[in-house]
């Protein structure tokens, strides 16, 4: 790979947009672009999640995408307190079409890491680092 080559966004295929944007706003506490009615992106500091509906997959080829299949990545979020993420949206997750994972838990790679899945199945991570190793690789990449 090119050494200069960046990830610039993850896409998601889903069956209801209006519903999995949504939750994602409230989850980011940000406003989504929208590029038109099956098209929309969150933007963030350091990256893009992109969510389109199944219209736009025969552009990318006819079957090269299904929504609410994913049960191998995770999206993940670096936040400044998960604990304070976790009260603010624990008591909406339900409501928003979430199922809670894990509540915050410290990883053993020094993370506090909250997980829980969007309307349409996907693990979504929300997170800190907690120990001094932690904070330094991700200081790092700032």
């Amino acid at each position: 790979m090119n050494t200069s080559s960046n990830l610039v966004s993850v896409r998601l295929i889903v069956s209801d947009i209006r519903r999995v944007v949504g939750f994602y706003e409230a989850v980011l506490g940000a406003a989504a672009e929208w590029g038109n009615d099956d098209f929309a992106e969150l933007v963030t500091p350091r990256g893009t999640l992109a969510v389109g509906t199944t219209r736009t997959v025969p552009l990318f080829g006819a079957g090269s995408a299904e929504p609410s299949l994913n049960r191998t990545a995770i999206i993940e979020f670096l936040v400044d307190d998960v604990d304070a993420e976790w009260a603010r949206l624990r008591p909406r997750l339900a409501e928003l079409g979430s199922a809670v994972v894990t509540e915050p838990t410290t990883m053993p790679w020094g993370n506090r890491a909250l997980l829980f899945r969007d309307p349409e199945g996907t693990l979504v991570n929300v997170f800190t680092p907690v120990t001094d190793e932690a904070r330094s690789k991700f200081s790092a990449r700032t």
